[in-house]
């Protein structure tokens, strides 16, 4: 048995794609890297499950071959290492070999590899499949040599990898590992629970709150994880995404969570305990007319414009939410927080209560981009203190930046998340506003209208009776309101503007 390090899988893998460079796009290693790590994943443990079968039989190879001793049939001629003696057509004999085995596993497996073009040799060709072939068959990726979470961690790692090097096309498969870590942390999923992203991209969220109950040792396999994806590629990553992890229940749905939702029962949404979610930010191309007279009843509170769809998903969560148990944390540009476009929906968002705390984070925690985000948590049955109220953060300044990357701290990350258990006033970071101050408001949640920043002070300053501190705090915080909102405006007259 070669135990493999985590250092020695890294290199391992992202040596995979390095093979590619220079004859693929960066954002399209991931649909020739992944599915090739899974293929070779499910022929070695096959293998392992095989000597395992045989050494309890005493050799009995018949026995060995039976279906209930593996965990996925893999057909002899679909195996790693026949392919691997193919000289000619290498990507067809790979396309074949994947196909038979998604055919094999027809439950789990079904159009698992994704829609790669493995055959077309002026991308691909014969010898630079060999070159990667060789390269996948110089580790073991047996379960003794690779427990599943440590191959989940490397699969992370890849993931986060593909998204530097591909650079703008990350966002749309990535979200910063710190960001999601917070927003488990607040939800503090449960064994037993159910949890679902509508954009689930490659799982990584779903996969978090798995991860926060084994660092708790609190028991993670009966979690039941659901998600929707609309690229057929990422879904698929989300699928072997959840397998290499050691994970058998759940179910990822591929289609646009807005137009097509899958995750249904009956005539109703499905309904889930926990829901995390980083929706595409004000997306335009989107079917407003058919939200508006929506089958499954997600327009409650309103139809949002054409060009913004964000309100669509927050509604689409909502009605997604169990009765009694459900909570969500979605990550939104801090535009839904006071754009007067989406008033409407947001005051009726307020009336009904369910909004339970706002959380503002810092810049550039995203790709290619200085945004700053917020984290909006809503609650279907607030505890009886917290009814009629909701928390605001300031966690502006609780970000961290090293080499051109912003991120959370475990420091932050607590930081936060014991503002949010805590809920109370903390000078600075966190206020409990009542919905009657946020109706005088006109139903605007915009962070610097309730939570001041701290000026820091002297001695001599702090017995000056603090009026003039109050005045410069209210001041800097109707500053800081209207910068942000004047920063919304520029950006909605550099947008091309959409059809209506």
């Amino acid at each position: 048995m070669t135990r493999i390090s985590q250092q020695q899988l890294e290199s391992y893998l992202w040596g995979a794609a390095t093979l590619l460079r220079g004859t693929i796009d960066a954002g399209d290693y991931k649909q020739f890297i992944f599915p090739l790590l899974f293929y070779k994943r499910v022929c070695d443990v096959f293998d392992e499950e095989t000597q395992v079968a045989l050494k309890e039989s005493g050799g009995d190879v018949k026995f060995a071959a039976y279906p209930e001793n593996h965990r996925f049939q893999v057909p002899e001629e679909s195996h790693w290492r026949n392919v691997r003696q193919t000289a000619k057509n290498v990507g067809m004999a790979l396309q074949s070999a994947m196909r038979s085995i998604e055919t094999a596993n027809q439950e789990k497996l079904y159009g698992i590899f994704g829609d790669a073009q493995w055959t077309n040799k002026d991308r691909l060709s014969d010898a630079m499949l060999r070159d990667m072939i060789e390269h996948f068959s110089t580790l073991e990726l047996t379960i003794a040599n690779l427990p599943e979470d440590e191959l989940g961690q490397g699969y992370e790692y890849l993931i986060k990898k593909f998204a530097d090097d591909a650079g703008h096309t990350a966002a749309e498969f990535y979200t910063n590992r710190t960001v999601v870590h917070l927003m488990t942390e607040m939800l503090d999923v449960q064994p037993g629970e159910s949890v679902y992203d509508p954009t689930c991209g490659t799982g990584g969220m779903l996969l978090s709150c798995v991860t926060h109950l084994r660092r708790q040792k609190k028991e993670w396999r009966n979690v039941k994880l659901f998600g929707q994806e609309r690229n057929l590629m990422t879904s698929s990553i989300a699928r072997m995404n959840c397998f290499l992890h050691g994970i058998e229940d759940f179910r990822i749905e591929r289609g646009d969570t807005l137009a097509e939702p899958k995750l249904v029962q009956g005539d109703r949404l499905m309904r889930f305990d926990v829901c995390l979610a980083n929706p595409p930010y004000s997306i335009k191309q989107w079917d407003r007319a058919a939200f508006a007279s929506d089958p499954w009843g997600r327009n409650l509170y309103g139809t949002p414009p054409q060009g913004r769809a964000d309100y669509a998903f927050q509604q689409h969560i909502i009605q997604s939410l169990n009765p009694k148990t459900g909570r969500c944390a979605v990550l939104w540009p801090h535009g839904v927080l006071f754009r007067q476009e989406e008033s409407d929906m947001r005051r009726k968002l307020i009336e009904a209560d369910l909004i339970e705390c706002v959380l503002g984070l810092g810049p550039n925690l995203f790709y290619n981009s200085p945004m700053e985000a917020c984290v909006v948590i809503c609650r279907t049955a607030k505890p009886k203190a917290r009814k009629n109220k909701i928390l605001l953060i300031n966690a502006v300044n609780e970000v961290t930046r090293e080499r051109a990357q912003s991120f959370l701290t475990d420091d932050h990350i607590e930081r936060i998340v014991r503002a949010y258990e805590q809920f109370k006033d903390e000078p600075g970071l966190a206020r409990v506003a009542t919905l009657e101050e946020i109706r005088a408001k006109d139903g605007n949640l915009s962070i610097p209208l309730y939570v001041a920043p701290v000026a820091a002070n002297s001695a001599s300053d702090k017995q000056d009776g603090g009026k003039n501190e109050a005045a410069l705090d209210a001041a800097l915080s109707s500053w800081l309101h209207s910068a942000i909102t004047v920063r919304a405006a520029l950006a909605e007259l550099v947008k091309p503007e959409s059809p209506n």
